[in-house]
């Protein structure tokens, strides 16, 4: 019996991979195509032409083709998962309108579409007309309507970066519910367009009809065109299949279905998520995202500059261990595990708070990044230890927010993203939530979570349950340490859980003289 795989491609902030996975969660190939397009017009923007976004895309595609010895004819389907939050502006022709705003973006508008006065009051009683604020500041939508309304009147499409994606594959305006993850009017509970009467559509200056159609995860969406096979190499008739978002996947690309899972993200966001079939707010008012499986949800909880803050220690102090590497041919990874393990658990009293850009409700929008402790025996090393402890406490915490506003313990954590290779950081975040922590088979895990998701799609598994535990298995397990897991205990207690409520009204006084961050 002839062998079946599936391709996933996953076009994240770094690259685009095109991802040949068979029914037992092998890598089996892979092709990678940097993206290094990005363009910053002014600082702290941030944006792609999205043609270029869908010739890497294509490279990616023709890359695989050409170095594999999988035959095309035994491929079953292709899904597509993405970055979230980047959106793309249409016109009638389909035909972007101006490059993609990346979610990395932090340009925001002052000025904002006026809510109703009944909105602005019971947002007002409830403590969020702050938070409401934030949300309609940081929308692209509003941005490019109040800077650039030439071109948002001439906007036919709003999409995310998932919706153009399948567009071009399927000709269709269409996406999943679970890539809905952005400043657009979505309804995290129902998972569907905001009703008329929600505010959201006040908040916002989006039409209904600038908004693709919805469908479950794992729909099938169309078939791979004649003019999409030439410029991919993917055969024609091929099955496309709307995907997740890409922390959605990874979720159960780490095998994490049930609430007593934690997988966490160590990668340019970090996050904390669980899977529930109930709807569950980590944070009040917050809503979690859809989940990859239907009728679930993800409750997650982010750290938005997180081991971005890893590239960027890297970048400033790392040189050294760059140019080693590179003289004894080995990943220079191994070399900052070296630095790290020079270093004490606790660091010697150095404590960061990694609250480098500002959050919604916990950070509030004045939060900064903190370090106290310092003294004349810290050094570099110490400081790249206290960056990777500061993370795991502040996922620490959230974590047992989840725990807290959902009523199950977590008793197992699962690990993906860059971070994830670090042995170092493995063993640091054991120790400091004191659980074993689970590394998984392979580092690919939101494209094998895309994978999964396409093989229940086309009845290969014929459940998440089962797909989950055909294709997903650990790699590596790190147990907590009894001695440093106490130490961390201490800190995360009696010093961590206390800097942001201790630090908070000097970020306040910070925000009102300095301006920044902009309120």
């Amino acid at each position: 019996m002839s062998k079946t795989y599936l391709l996933a491609i996953d076009n994240g902030t770094q690259s685009v991979r095109a991802l040949l996975f068979d029914l037992h969660g092998n890598l089996v190939d892979k092709a990678q195509v940097v993206i290094d397009t990005y363009q910053s017009p002014q600082p702290g923007w941030l944006e792609n032409d999205p043609e270029a976004f869908w010739q890497a895309l294509c490279q990616a595609c023709q890359h695989l083709w050409a170095n594999t010895s999988v035959p095309k004819s035994a491929v079953a389907g292709v899904v597509i998962t993405t970055q979230r939050s980047t959106t793309i502006a249409l016109d009638k022709e389909g035909k972007p309108l101006r490059p993609a705003m990346i979610w990395l973006d932090q340009r925001r508008t002052e000025a904002t579409p006026q809510l109703k006065w009944w909105w602005e009051a019971a947002f007002r009683v409830i403590g969020m007309r702050d938070t409401v604020r934030f949300f309609q500041q940081e929308a692209e939508a509003n941005w490019i309507a109040r800077h650039q309304p030439e071109i948002w009147a001439k906007t036919d499409k709003f999409l995310l970066l998932s919706g153009y994606l399948n567009y071009r594959f399927s000709g269709r305006f269409v996406d999943s519910v679970a890539s809905q993850v952005g400043y657009v009017p979505f309804d995290y509970k129902k998972g569907c367009w905001a009703a008329k009467s929600d505010w959201k559509w006040q908040a916002l200056a989006i039409r209904p009809s600038m908004l693709p159609e919805l469908v479950s995860a794992g729909t099938v969406i169309g078939k791979v065109s004649a003019q999409v096979a030439l410029e991919t190499g993917i055969p024609e008739g091929m099955p496309v299949i709307a995907g997740a978002a890409d922390k959605a996947c990874e979720v159960i690309g780490a095998g994490c279905l049930t609430a007593d899972i934690a997988c966490l993200s160590y990668g340019t966001t970090a996050t904390v998520n669980t899977t529930t079939a109930r709807y569950l707010e980590a944070t009040r008012f917050i809503p979690p995202y859809q989940a990859a499986v239907p009728g679930h949800y993800n409750t997650e909880i982010q750290i938005t500059r997180g081991f971005w803050m890893v590239s960027w220690f890297k970048e400033q102090f790392g040189l050294h261990e760059k140019q080693l590497a590179q003289q004894r041919g080995v990943a220079p990874e191994t070399l900052f595990d070296e630095l790290i393990n020079a270093v004490p658990p606790g660091a010697q009293g150095l404590m960061l708070q990694p609250f480098w850009n500002p959050g919604i409700k916990i950070p509030g929008p004045e939060a900064k990044g903190a370090i106290i402790g310092f003294g004349d025996v810290h050094t570099r090393a110490h400081l790249y230890r206290a960056i990777l402890e500061g993370l795991a406490y502040a996922l620490r915490e959230a974590k047992e927010r989840i725990e807290k506003r959902g009523g199950t313990r977590i008793t197992r954590v699962r690990i993906s993203g860059g971070g994830s290779q670090s042995d170092a950081a493995m063993q640091i975040t054991a120790n400091i939530f004191n659980l074993p922590c689970e590394r998984p088979h392979l580092y690919e895990t939101s494209g094998l979570g895309a994978a999964v998701l396409a093989a229940v799609s086309l009845k290969l598994h014929p459940d998440f349950a089962t797909a989950i535990a055909k294709m997903t298995r650990i790699g590596q397990v790190f147990q907590p340490e009894p001695v440093h897991a106490q130490t961390y205990e201490q800190l995360y207690r009696r010093v961590y859980c206390r800097m942001y409520q201790r630090l908070q009204p000097l970020y306040l006084e910070i925000q009102q003289i300095t301006g920044y961050p902009k309120r």
